[in-house]
């Protein structure tokens, strides 16, 4: 294609011309690894196309489209310094979706790999454009590519800066749109790779467009202090300068404000006002580390030469040197007092540490080798193909669970043998289980932290050091949904679930079909109406999984098939009813609750065997057990219905101000789920008559013990267990039980009003 035909196509000023000219010369000129003719040939021919193609285009603002590729590519090329085929892909990243070439015609013309980087970048630009299970559909897709061409997500990146520093052109919906999904998932991610100066600048476009008024407030109180804080900065760093070139030390040093950003974050999180956020700058110190010298020492060395001059806050320490972020960032962070009593952030880095910082991604792969340990970022690209890999992973789920995935706050544990892992804060003991190993999560049954014995709930805190106790029988249980917040803790105990209903439908399929052979009785759709009729389920998966458990005796079903149906409108109205609990307006809720109740047909509270979440809640206030007399109400606000004893006081005084929202429910059976009773055992002291209670309770009955209260007066011992029972059956069966022991004089059930 020759400068002519450029010419001829494009419909440009002699300006406009001039200007994209002198940009792509720019670019050229700028870029570090455009050293080869190749590389230059390479990215001349990419312009030339994307000139071509664009011709006819112009953006929102007005500007010639082809200015809007040139500087992502620039910002690909200088900001995150990547080569020239990624330089290349950026110029014709909107080619393909937006003019008439094909993704084949780019394979023709710059073979394969362009064309993979380019398809993966078509697919991203529609990620969060259509609904929001087709967004995240698509964001899952765009992610594979993490498995095979991390440049695409780089560029990306590239593409969403450049858009957020051009946004006033959009409409105010679209400004609030495109800015909402940066703060969501871009900005993370680029944190999550390592590109702080990006992502901070992606953070504080965002806040210019979904908070313009504070943005403006914020930035106008630091342009007012720009000469003074210059000048502060300016009478701070000069005897730091002087000692360093005492010490021979080679550096740059430069003194920056806050983010407009993480000052508001300070602001929020501190309830403090701008001026009270103490440290509003911060000097960042980067050096050439001297021969022979680490550049861990030399890190350790400046910060003792800064703190001979300025007193150091000790709590505002942050080794990153010892123990880089998972995402590969190194550097040494102090905060001192300055001599006019502020505190100002330190930051010392090295200079490879400080391309690192900058460029995240691209350079930790220019330095991979120099360290042989696999670095977190390796680690954390491997989580993520995990959850790809997985093939059973809704959209939404996948998308929650990688958001889980771009914590920005890491806590350091240790496991027995001293081993360092990295995970996020707030992780529970559970949440390391399944960081070491998924089958070791899978079995865990408590820890030990700092020697100590703890539940698997226990949120771990840096430095501590835990150890994962487990047994062959143990299980996943859905609670543990509850408290884990790895994406890798979830994913695994998801898929173990998934697995062990598949197995329960398995087996009691198998029960089932045999049952009905030794009958012979053909199975038909008659059969399964009257068999999940009276066995109170909705579906044959579900009637399969009750016999699977053993949930189901199948010694009756001669009879059931014989009996003729009652109340089918009961499971049709409980379907109904519950469906309508999660899909309609609050206001249809009202109405279906309301012909659900005046129908008087009783909405069933069946187990959610399979589901994390369920179709109803427990009232805390009354703590009611399947077995108990409870009535339902529907809570608007909450989407659900809570389940009350009967006799409540809470339940008694909705139903007198809110009687339309009052719902006849009642229990089927409930064997899965646990749910927490407390008793009350009142007789006479003697040795080993506690042993002989729990022994009782915890291995003759199956049943867990939360907490064991015992006082002992004159003889007379008085025993408060809270235990798991599941339902008012095992509940009695147990109280009979204890009843027996010899010595024991009362056994009575308790109200629970704990947590």
């Amino acid at each position: 294609m020759t400068e002519k035909q450029i010419k001829e196509a494009s419909v440009l000023t002699k300006a406009e011309d001039t200007n994209i000219r002198k940009q792509f010369r720019l670019l050229v000129e700028n870029s570090p690894r455009l050293k080869k003719k190749a590389d230059r040939e390479m990215v001349e021919k990419a312009f030339n196309l994307a000139f071509l193609a664009h011709k006819d285009m112009r953006r929102r603002s007005g500007e010639p489209y082809i200015c809007h590729p040139l500087a992502v590519a620039r910002i690909v090329s200088e900001e995150i310094g990547l080569g020239a085929l990624s330089i290349s892909c950026s110029l014709l990243h909107d080619v393909v979706e937006d003019t008439d070439y094909t993704l084949e015609d780019i394979e023709h013309l710059f073979g394969e790999k362009m064309a993979r980087i380019i398809d993966g970048l078509t697919k991203i630009s529609g990620a969060f454009s259509e609904q929001s299970s087709s967004q995240a559909e698509n964001f899952r897709k765009i992610l594979l590519t993490l498995s095979d061409d991390m440049r695409v997500i780089l560029i990306k990146l590239a593409d969403r800066l450049h858009n957020m520093r051009t946004l006033d052109a959009m409409p105010t919906e679209k400004q609030l749109k495109i800015a909402s999904e940066t703060i969501y998932i871009y900005a993370p991610l680029a944190h999550r790779l390592g590109l702080y100066k990006i992502k901070t600048e992606l953070e504080d476009l965002s806040m210019k467009y979904r908070h313009p008024e504070i943005y403006e407030e914020i930035a106008n109180k630091i342009r007012l202090n720009e000469k003074r804080r210059i000048a502060e900065i300016n009478r701070f760093s000069l005897p730091i300068i002087q000692k360093l070139e005492e010490n021979n030390i080679r550096f740059d040093i430069n003194g920056r404000p806050k983010s407009i950003y993480s000052i508001w974050k300070k602001m929020q999180t501190k309830n403090v006002s701008f001026e009270e956020v103490y440290d509003l700058i911060a000097i960042r110190i980067v050096f050439d580390p001297k021969p022979r010298v680490s550049e861990k020492a030399m890190c350790w060395m400046i910060y003792s030469l800064i703190t001979d001059i300025y007193l150091p806050k000790p709590d505002r320490l942050r080794d990153w040197v010892s123990k880089p972020k998972e995402n590969g960032y190194e550097a040494l962070h102090a905060t001192v007092m300055s001599h006019e009593g502020k505190w100002v952030e330190v930051q010392i880095r090295s200079r490879r540490m400080d391309e690192i910082a900058e460029r995240g991604y691209a350079a930790h792969w220019k330095y991979k080798g120099i360290n042989s340990q696999e670095s977190g970022l390796d680690t954390w690209l491997k989580r993520i193909r995990e959850m790809l890999d997985n093939p059973n992973k809704n959209a939404l789920e996948f998308l929650d669970d990688f958001k889980l995935n771009l914590f920005s706050s890491e806590i350091l544990v240790f496991t027995p043998k001293g081993h360092i892992k990295s995970l996020p804060k707030n992780a529970s003991a559970l949440d390391f289980a399944y960081e070491i190993h998924t089958e070791i999560g899978n079995h865990a049954i408590g820890a030990k932290v700092n020697h100590k014995l703890v539940p698997l709930s226990y949120k771990l805190s840096s430095g501590d050091q835990v150890e994962i106790l487990t047994s062959d029988k143990q299980r996943p249980q859905v609670e543990w949904l509850q408290f884990v917040i790895t994406a890798k803790a979830k994913v695994s105990i998801k898929n173990a679930l998934k697995s062990e209903k598949n197995n329960r439908i398995k087996i009691g399929k198998e029960k089932l079909d045999r049952t009905l052979r030794a009958l012979k009785i053909t199975p038909n759709a008659y059969v399964f109406r009257k068999l999940m009729n009276a066995y109170e389920t909705l579906t044959k998966d579900e009637l399969y999984s009750k016999i699977g458990l053993g949930l189901i005796e199948l010694n009756n079903i001669e009879a059931i098939l014989k009996k003729k149906s009652q109340n089918k409108l009961v499971r049709y109205w409980s379907l109904q009813f519950l469906k309508s609990i999660n899909k309609s307006s609050p206001k249809k809720k009202q109405e279906d609750s309301g012909t659900v109740g005046n129908k008087k047909k009783p909405i069933l509270l069946r187990e959610n065997l399979d589901k994390e979440d369920s179709e109803y809640v427990i009232a805390n206030c009354c703590k009611p057990i399947p077995g108990d007399p409870v009535v339902g109400y529907l809570d608007n606000q909450l989407d659900t219905i809570i389940i009350h004893k009967a006799n409540c006081p809470n339940i008694i005084r909705l139903a007198s101000k809110h009687g339309d929202r009052i719902i006849p429910v009642r229990w089927t059976t409930h064997k899965v789920k646990s749910f927490l009773s407390r008793i009350k055992i009142q007789g006479i002291d003697r040795m080993g008559i506690l042993n002989e209670i729990t022994t009782i309770i915890s291995k003759q009955l199956d049943v867990n013990i939360r907490s064991v209260n015992v006082d002992v007066l004159d003889g007379i011992f008085e025993a408060t267990i809270d235990l798991y029972v599941h339902d008012t059956i095992h509940l009695n069966n147990l109280i009979l039980k204890l009843a027996k022991i010899k010595g024991v004089d009362s056994v009575n059930r308790e109200e629970y009003t704990g947590e």
